[in-house]
């Protein structure tokens, strides 16, 4: 069955050569004939995406109108632009398209079906669109008969403005969301992730705001109990890799939402994975979903098509797309109930946090709220090395309304449903970023097996003296010494130091959002105020 094909002129697209909803297949042969992208020696597409080998946040705008003035927590994350910038760049936008050979695919997202919403998406190049169908819910032939989007996405990466102060953006490149028109509009950037955050971005504003559905930046895997677990955490602190689990099915690796039915759905089709020093061994799932159909961005291989994952020649920010069905252990369709456990995870820079501990209501609200990490080197142009980073809900640059929304739901569910939350450092430890070294990746992995199995719901703990954090005493698999992370430093005044130097970014950071946020929230927080002094900790 030939699925519909639409003509693009409803869209103001004129005499262009659409090619809709090819196969994967189709679409690598047409990249690598057109010279966009190399086979590698298995088979796998892999692609430069150019300029852009991360998103461009300071590009990002979002219509201000009437149904959105009033909703989104403007500032730097979400920055205004009006309705008739957005309508001249759409028509510029449209007009470049016209007359070019062009890809369609229909889809969708969210994965369960109470929530399903239908995504059209219109690429200047076949490879975007490859990654539009292993990233969106893929629909059946008679589906896609008679589907009608809700959401328009429109990608031109080879579109920059001229006179982008005419427009009301900084530079040629930008990433709008229109929320009246429902269009995401993609220029200038090859980057695929900007498609993918672009509609995340979407369903941040429209799931709490009409739905009553929290969206969550976080990845979710379900026991053989069915006991969900969900992983909060930002680009780069292991989310796709410790929900990747050989013992329990993954329900996704980046994007979910949690109902009011207490279901944890995922909002994707597939995997968008760092793949710096990717090994087999490390992170076996991952390297051996890299086959044909996955799409390699940025990454540097031989005349051989061999694949050297450390090579950073080009970014930090070494990327695989694939379809979530190249991993064998997953939860099919991708939503389960009965959340038991949520990690925050966090790339702790300066070796501070333990790789394990414990948090009250107070504590996890806090933590969230401030979303802390230290940004890895690549995610962002501009960024090559680590820099201490606050992103509210571990998600920041994706969520429209004010954190405390997100937060208060998120609250509230935790509460209703009785869930341990965890805070887990996948960063440093015996000493800062540079000193110490990064906590082993197996020991990641056996704290939270035991959390997961219950192992640590009858050990002592003990509190840390600057976070409050509550710590594990013993964790089988895992040497005590590591669980205290003063224990792991040569000199104790110089990791107390560090403690309340942290502690004291946490607090400056928090300031703004004091004035919205409970006396428990606040209480949440690090013990210690602006007029500790270190004599009282050594």
């Amino acid at each position: 069955m030939t699925p519909k094909k639409v003509d693009l002129k409803k869209y103001g697209i004129n005499d262009a050569n659409v090619y809709w909803n090819l196969s994967p297949e189709e679409l690598q042969q047409i990249s690598v004939e057109k010279g966009m992208g190399k086979e590698t020696k298995n088979g796998t597409l892999a692609l430069n995406t150019g300029k852009f080998t991360g998103r461009s946040p300071q590009d990002r705008f979002l219509v201000k109108d009437d149904y959105t003035k009033d909703k989104v927590w403007w500032g730097k994350v979400n920055k205004p632009i009006s309705s008739e910038n957005f309508d001249k760049l759409y028509d510029e936008v449209i007009t470049y398209m016209s007359g070019k050979d062009l890809y369609a695919r229909d889809a969708y997202v969210c994965a369960d079906p109470k929530y399903k919403m239908n995504v059209r998406t219109v690429t200047e190049y076949p490879w975007s669109n490859m990654f539009v169908y292993n990233m969106f819910l893929r629909l059946e032939a008679e589906e896609l008969e008679n589907f009608e989007e809700e959401w328009l996405v429109l990608c031109a990466p080879g579109y920059e403005a001229k006179d982008p102060a005419a427009y009301g953006i900084r530079q040629g490149n930008f990433s709008i969301l229109n929320f009246t028109r429902k269009v995401a509009l993609v220029g200038g950037s090859a980057y695929t992730g900007e498609i993918k955050k672009g509609v995340f971005s979407a369903l941040n504003m429209i799931l709490p705001t009409d739905k009553n559905v929290l969206p969550m930046h976080c990845s979710a895997n379900v026991g053989d109990d069915g006991d969900t677990a969900i992983f909060f955490g930002l680009s780069g602190t292991g989310k796709t890799t410790l929900s990747a689990d050989p013992d329990r099915k993954l329900i996704g690796d980046d994007e979910h939402g949690w109902t009011s039915e207490n279901i944890i759905f995922n909002f994707e089709g597939g995997c968008y994975a760092k793949v710096i020093d990717l090994t087999e061994e490390k992170e076996p799932d991952i390297f051996r979903a890299i086959k044909p159909g996955a799409i390699l961005e940025n990454v540097i291989f031989d005349e051989n098509g061999n694949v050297d994952y450390e090579d950073t020649t080009i970014t930090q920010n070494t990327r695989v797309s694939y379809p979530i069905y190249h991993i064998d252990n997953i939860q099919k369709p991708s939503f389960a109930g009965n959340p038991k456990n949520i990690f925050f995870l966090t790339c702790d820079a300066f070796g501070v946090l333990p790789p394990i501990s414990k948090l009250t209501p107070g504590q996890a609200a806090y933590h969230f709220i401030s979303g802390y990490t230290a940004k890895v080197a690549g995610t962002e142009a501009g960024i090559t090395e680590p820099v201490p980073s606050f992103s509210a809900c571990f998600g920041a640059p994706f969520m429209p309304l004010h954190p405390t929304v997100y937060a208060e739901m998120l609250s509230e569910k935790m509460q209703e449903a009785g869930v341990n939350v965890w805070l887990v450092n996948t960063g440093w430890s015996a000493g800062p970023y540079g000193v110490g070294s990064r906590i082993k990746l197996k020991y990641t992995r056996a704290m939270i097996t035991a959390i997961l199995n219950g192992e640590l719901d009858n050990v002592d703990y003990s509190q840390h003296p600057i976070f409050g954090l509550f710590m594990p005493k013993y964790c089988p698999n895992v040497p005590t010494e590591i669980l205290d992370p003063m224990n792991t430093w040569l000199q104790k005044g110089a990791y107390i130091s560090k403690s309340i130097q942290l502690a004291h970014s946490f607090h400056l950071n928090f300031e703004k959002f004091t004035n919205q946020a409970s006396q428990q929230i606040i209480e949440g927080g690090p013990l210690i105020d602006e007029h500790h002094h270190l004599d009282e900790h050594i």
